[in-house]
């Protein structure tokens, strides 16, 4: 093995001060999903395992790592919505993520505002200017390379309503960059936020 090339097997260990995963698959996109149990009872969290995985129906999904709030609120729903974090938002997401009692409300916790939906029961971030209405298609605990299962579990759910703030439609065209989406990078803290000078175009080969 070159001496310029760190190599581990992560069964062993990764050997270094923090697991570099979750730096080297970023940034990620950040899932943050409101969802409300039975009761009626709201939730809003982040998630760092976030992405989309379908034009037609489109489909997002995002990995609980353990079994959380948004996991069993959406088991007994069957219903969420995705609410785009920005740079204003920060702070919000971030209070958004403490740890804190099933039966406490971060729309409160963060100083949000929980805005209605128009197909589904949850509530939307009002302040986010994109947010998904999802349904649930899969909820799928995942699984390692010998079959046993891992208490993790990929939600998978299918986008039934869209809200979009008007002013980052330029000429009908949706401007990432406007929107100022905020990413999570690796460590305990780095995120990551995405503007216009990290644009370039290239398009498919004919």
């Amino acid at each position: 093995m070159p001496d310029d090339i760190h190599y581990y097997e992560p069964a062993q260990g990764h050997g270094l001060p923090h697991d570099p995963f979750n730096a080297i698959v970023g940034p990620r996109p950040i899932g943050w999903i409101s969802s409300q149990d039975a009761e009626g009872h709201l939730n809003l969290a982040p998630y760092s395992f976030f992405n989309a995985f379908n034009y037609i129906p489109p489909i997002i999904g995002f990995c609980s790592v353990g079994r959380k709030d948004s996991l069993n609120n959406i088991e007994q729903t069957g219903e969420f919505a995705w609410n785009l974090a920005t740079r204003p938002l920060a702070e919000q997401m971030n209070q958004s993520c403490a740890m804190v009692a099933p039966k406490v409300n971060e729309f409160e916790l963060a100083g949000l505002t929980p805005a209605p939906s128009r197909v589904i029961q949850v509530p939307r971030v009002a302040q986010s200017p994109v947010s998904f209405e999802c349904k649930v298609t899969q909820i799928i605990q995942l699984q390692r390379a010998d079959k046993a299962l891992v208490p993790s579990w990929l939600i998978l759910g299918e986008v039934v309503a869209v809200h979009i703030a008007k002013w980052l439609l330029k000429d009908g065209v949706y401007d990432t960059a406007a929107a100022e989406p905020i990413l999570r990078g690796g460590g305990p803290a780095d995120y990551f936020q995405l503007g216009p000078e990290a644009l370039f175009k290239m398009h498919r080969p004919q």
